[in-house]
């Protein structure tokens, strides 16, 4: 039952990191913590070996070495930078082609809705939530993009399906 609500808690956060992200074009230094950090509870809860936890580190290490040059490049934002390696720390090897691709696929279309919502609804008209998402000249919040990766790739990840994926989705 424990090993559950890590997983419902990892997706949870990378949805409150999506919602935030559209709020306010920022994912918090402290909620890609709590991501990473919780990591490590879930893998000694879950005892799916040295193997899965050496693989799911490596996973994550690179993830921060490519999203720091990303960032340094321009592509990402500082928080989606540090939200990646945090989600890959979750998700390992066994799910970043997925992971990856949902990240793309689900981006690619989150910007063409943001600049069509940019043309289409004037700044006054704008709803409050996605004010600063709809203001000309601002990022995409593609921690949308990154959640909704996440929550494709769970299921494919030996850590998640070791603690039970189905179970904390109330299946």
């Amino acid at each position: 039952m424990i090993e559950a609500v890590f997983t419902f808690v990892f997706l949870s956060l990378c949805i409150y990191a999506a919602l935030r992200d559209v709020e306010t074009l920022t994912i918090t230094n402290g909620l890609n913590l709590v991501i990473a950090f919780l990591f490590f509870p879930a893998m000694i809860i879950a005892a799916p070996g040295w193997d899965v936890f050496g693989a799911h580190l490596l996973a994550g290490t690179i993830a921060f070495a490519v999203s720091v040059l990303l960032f340094a490049f321009g592509v990402f934002g500082g928080g989606d930078a540090k939200m990646i390696p945090g989600v890959m720390l979750w998700l390992g090897p066994a799910a970043t082609l997925p992971f990856l691709t949902a990240m793309a696929v689900l981006g690619g279309g989150l910007a063409l809705i943001v600049i069509l919502g940019r043309k289409l609804v004037p700044a006054h008209a704008a709803p409050g939530f996605a004010a600063e998402t709809l203001q000309t000249g601002n990022g995409v919040p593609y921690g949308v993009a990154i959640a909704g990766g996440a929550i494709f790739a769970a299921p494919m990840s030996p850590l998640l399906i070791s603690i039970n994926f189905a179970t904390a989705l109330g299946s």
